[in-house]
């Protein structure tokens, strides 16, 4: 008889919705073609990277030894890489960062989930703002602690202080912040920052022990019209930073990121061993030593992120003439409006008559909603806006 972990057997056996949704849109398009099916339900990159990834790429393997190439980096990731990311965030930043304040980790998933299982023990609470990606649950979970979910304010997406306050407690050991967030797009402002930053203060003095804050931000270079993404270790010394560049560099499938652990933060030394441990115990030490090399020598480049914005502008202005209540994104390549009914499922669902791919927002942590991933190519916005169209009027002239 096997005696299995009955978690990781359902983990494994229920996929995400975002990606049964996914598997559906394929399946979907071999029957009636691809050009027919109007999938929004993936956050995959239209835009290819920027040219310099491969020219770079090609350059490391023609010119470098390759047993070096090949061989093992340093657990943390190649010194020579670190020191290069560390001078790509001081020349944005103006920080003084060194190799040493950098994890090089597979992607954001790892880089967090060697947060959580670097900072939490069993019984600590990670507190998570709704709307949000709905894998911060499985990470925090674990690593053993407990996710405490603070509703999301849907008039704006920002950060109901009042809320926040009410779910600190003792047992607080970390708080995610998502911006620009997926699935809302939205923005905190560096006032929003600023408040959050006073009050985890205050509660980390009143508890005696250090609350953290950990950014996810891969989305940090996707924003709109100007606006701008506080840097969050400037506001609140004990942040740590969970990076990838699968949306700045639209590498998503070469899952690059890393963790920084800024010098400020209480017992650095230790928190970097922390980090360091969790990598080694969840096996994510040494990410691919290819591109480690490549991402640092492209660290101060980018796809073309403007398609997303001329996305986002199509997609705002058409849903909204046509009755959808949509708050408009900040940035990223989300967007989260109302759905037409109260059964967000339901509402997904009935999309799918008119070939629309769109994910319920309940896995979110916010129904009601559904989530648009329109990092897509604009032809399939401008195709699919007669099928959003018949839909919203199968509401709101039924």
């Amino acid at each position: 008889m096997l005696n299995l972990n009955e978690r990781m057997v359902n983990l494994g056996t229920q996929r995400s919705v975002i990606r049964e949704l996914f598997e559906y849109g394929k399946k979907k398009a071999a029957q009636i073609g691809a050009e027919n099916v109007f999938d929004f339900s993936i956050g995959n990159p239209s835009v290819p990277a920027p040219a310099s990834v491969n020219q770079t790429a090609i350059e490391i393997i023609r010119e470098m030894d390759p047993v070096i190439l090949h061989g093992y980096t340093s657990a943390q990731g190649d010194a020579g890489v670190r020191k290069m990311i560390a001078d790509a965030v001081n020349g944005r930043f103006r920080t003084d960062y060194t190799a040493d304040n950098f994890y090089i980790s597979t992607g954001a998933a790892a880089a967090l989930c060697c947060c959580f299982h670097g900072l939490c023990n069993r019984g600590d609470e990670v507190i998570i703002f709704a709307p949000y990606f709905p894998e911060y649950t499985v990470f925090v979970e674990g690593a053993g602690a407990k996710p405490v979910i603070v509703a999301a304010d849907t008039q704006a997406f920002q950060i109901d202080f009042t809320a926040l306050e009410q779910a600190l407690s003792v047992r607080t050991k970390a708080v995610i912040v998502n911006s620009p967030n997926n699935p809302s797009g939205a923005v905190y402002a560096a006032e929003t920052v600023q408040k959050l930053a006073a009050l985890l203060e205050q509660k980390s003095a009143e508890y005696g022990h250090t609350i953290f804050l950990v950014s996810d931000e891969p989305y940090r270079e996707i924003v709109f019209s100007g606006t701008q993404v506080p840097f969050l270790p400037d506001y609140y010394r004990n942040t740590l930073v969970s990076y990838s560049w699968s949306k700045s560099l639209s590498l998503p499938g070469e899952r690059m990121g890393y963790v920084l652990i800024p010098s400020a933060v209480d017992d650095f030394a230790q928190v970097y061993a922390a980090i360091a441990g969790a990598g080694r115990s969840l096996g994510y030490v040494n990410a691919p030593g290819l591109f480690q090399r490549v991402c640092a020598a492209c660290a101060n480049e980018t796809a073309d992120l403007s398609v997303y914005e001329t996305n986002k502008n199509l997609l705002y202005h058409s849903l909204r003439e046509m009755g959808y209540h949509v708050v408009e994104p900040g940035g990223t390549f989300y967007m989260f409006p109302r759905s037409l009914e109260a059964d967000d499922a339901a509402f997904a669902e009935r999309a799918k008559a008119h070939n629309l791919l769109i994910v319920p927002g309940i896995g979110f942590g916010c129904p009601g909603h559904v989530r648009i991933s329109y990092c897509v190519p604009t032809e399939r916005i401008e195709k699919s806006l007669p099928a959003f169209e018949a839909l919203a009027k199968e509401y709101l002239q039924g």
